[in-house]
């Protein structure tokens, strides 16, 4: 066996030898946290546990908004065809005409791609993925025993939890859900008569996403308390993953923007229940002029793209961390430029917070304003640039593991090209004129901040499932997943760019009737074909990981990848705690790979005698 491959004992000896005794099990016997079903699996402190209730949570809700998307693509591609089949599932939202023939009611379209935007975005992508590696991988790879309030990080859960309820309950309202849109511009999601969604169905998804804000600002203060307070003896800043300082930089945007997003939507309850007027003017509905004057719907636009902009980085940044973490073990490199992904990092973060309006060119922004935004909104190439170039030298001369987790890495990286090349086009204020509310900015969003990011998420769920569950996922099934899903999403959304050059706009219930777009029949019937395929796939996933958990590989090695972070250090069943004894101190950074002939060096191994530090 190699030294890089030393029995378990030698690596526990070590920590023995060199780690810090916080005497913690001196004051936990019996594990007070888990002494029973209800604190061991429901009501967990345990970060752990904590991690794969937002996983869990995650996955049912995808499965959900995947699902509403393949029945408004349905729509869009086969608008006449006979969807009477769907009635015992969207009861009177199908109706059934003479013929026989069963139609989506054009409402619960509407409603169909309001629900599907804010599931994926909010529930999905920032709840699912930051919530999930977050409380896993913080107090594991910066070696802390759980985070620093057991109690909120619980917590944070359950206002998740709560919020999923309420916007669940929504969907079986006799008016539907709410219609108006994923950002909910007013008036109608400030006016309960302006659609038969923005009554109780629009109440209840703002109850729903201030619940969920909560939950987002628990999460984020333990995050960041965590990082900043609870680190191992030796790990300094700069010898942290990627992953930890991703982590850390999203909950700062969170707590910074988030609760803007929650004033908004104070604002817009105050509109819609106390006669306030701060998003409304000159309305008119049937005929009728509304007492309502003074206000504003771009003030809202404004609010909502201050938290819109950032929670784009809230989304992709946890990715991008994971994906450096996955690159450099699977490619047994170092990562390229460590110090400048940091800088990235934190450059695309405060960029974030200056560029909001680039959604609003078309809205009556003074155009001399939208070169600010222009200016700024162009500027985030260049860190972006920065991590794209370093991903890709990463990768340059590794001895490459084509796994499924790097897979997935390699599959995000082409995703985050693809769409932030796209992203040049909408930033730069003329350009979006013509592109403004098309398929192309569909078709945009969706491969940097959706594909992009389920890709970081699967690569981050396949490489860490033995953490989580001792087993592995299986390796066939994975592979199937990510081409399926690698083609389709390309055959979904690459159409979509020419589509919204073409002029064709989003959010309409068919296109047939208009002759500038009758045309692009084929062509929606085609994504909505590759669409139905890309689902299946990840129906496959979803089996995969369930069948894994109990009939998966079991893992037998405590550190089956050879990487170098604290995570692989702790026992297979990690317990509460994460690690039985002392906790190990850092006394390196956590990318030494391929380093004085050894293969990897785990970050709690000391300098050998003349070894120096690596640079970064």
């Amino acid at each position: 066996m190699s030294a890089n491959h030393s029995p378990l004992v030698e690596k526990d000896k070590l920590i023995q030898e060199l780690g810090y005794d916080d005497h913690f099990h001196e004051h936990h016997h019996g594990d007070k946290y888990q002494t029973n079903f209800l604190t061991t699996y429901i009501f967990s402190q345990d970060h752990k546990m904590i991690a794969r209730q937002f996983l869990m949570t995650g996955i049912f809700w995808a499965v959900i908004g995947a699902a509403m998307s393949i029945i408004f693509r349905l729509q869009l591609g086969y608008p006449d065809a006979d969807l009477s089949w769907l009635k015992p599932v969207l009861g009177k939202w199908i109706t059934i005409n003479d013929a026989g023939i069963g139609r989506l009611e054009p409402e619960f379209y509407y409603a169909l791609v309001t629900m599907h935007g804010t599931i994926i975005v909010f529930f999905v992508l920032t709840a699912g993925l930051s919530g999930t590696f977050s409380n896993l991988l913080i107090p594991l790879q910066i070696g802390a025993r759980d985070m620093a309030s057991p109690f909120l990080n619980m917590l944070s859960y359950w206002f998740f939890f709560l919020s999923s309820v309420v916007m669940f309950y929504s969907l079986f309202l006799s008016t539907g859900p709410f219609s108006g849109g994923w950002t909910a511009y007013p008036p109608l999601s400030a006016l309960p008569q302006a659609s038969i969604g923005s009554g109780a169905g629009m109440t209840l998804w703002t109850v729903s996403l201030v619940l969920f804000v909560v939950s987002v600002l628990l999460g984020g203060m333990n995050y960041i308390t965590t990082i900043l307070n609870l680190r191992t003896k030796g790990m300094s800043m700069w010898r942290m993953p990627l992953t930890v300082w991703a982590f850390l930089v999203t909950a700062i945007l969170g707590l910074l923007s988030f609760p803007v997003l929650a004033s908004g939507f104070f604002l817009m309850l105050f509109d819609r229940s106390l006669g306030t007027s701060f998003y409304l003017s000159d309305i008119f509905i049937n005929g009728q002029a509304l007492d309502r004057i003074g206000g504003s719907p771009i003030l809202y636009q404004h609010i909502f793209w201050f938290l819109g902009h950032p929670e784009v980085y809230i989304i992709i940044l946890p990715a991008m961390g994971i994906v450096s973490e996955v690159l450099s073990v699977h490619a047994r490199k170092p990562i390229f430029g460590y110090r400048a992904m940091v800088y990235s990092i934190l450059a695309i973060a405060f960029l974030s917070f200056i560029v909001w309006a680039h959604h609003m060119f078309m809205s009556g922004v003074n155009p001399f304003i939208s070169n600010f935004f222009v200016v700024f909104t162009l500027i985030i190439a260049v860190p972006s640039a920065v991590k794209v170039f370093n991903w890709i030298s990463t990768l340059y001369g590794g001895n490459i593991r084509l796994n499924t987790p790097m897979l997935f890495c390699i599959g995000f990286v082409s995703m985050f090209i693809s769409g932030g090349l796209t992203g040049i086009f909408l930033g730069n204020s003329a350009i979006d004129i013509q592109q403004h509310d098309t398929y192309f900015v569909v078709a945009h969003f969706h491969i940097v901040m959706g594909v992009a990011a389920f890709f970081g998420m699967f690569a981050g769920v396949y490489n860490w499932f033995p953490k989580m569950f001792g087993r592995f996922m299986n390796e066939t099934l994975g592979k199937i997943h990510f081409w399926v899903t690698m083609i389709g999403a390309y055959a979904v959304f690459g159409p979509m760019h020419y589509l919204g050059m073409a002029g064709v706009p989003r959010r309409y219930y068919r296109f047939d009737n208009f002759d500038a777009f009758k045309d692009f029949t084929d062509m929606n019937k085609f994504i909505t074909i590759a669409a139905i395929i890309t689902f299946f796939a990840q129906l496959l996933f979803v089996v995969n990981f369930f069948w894994s958990m109990y009939k998966g590989r079991k893992m037998t090695e405590q550190n089956p990848y050879g990487s170098n972070s604290l995570e692989w250090t702790t026992p297979i069943e990690t317990g509460h705690g994460n690690w039985p004894e002392k906790i190990p101190t850092v006394q390196r950074w956590a990318y030494d790979y391929g380093k004085d002939n050894k293969e990897f060096i785990q970050q709690h191994v000391p300098l050998a005698e003349g070894e120096e530090h690596s640079s970064h």
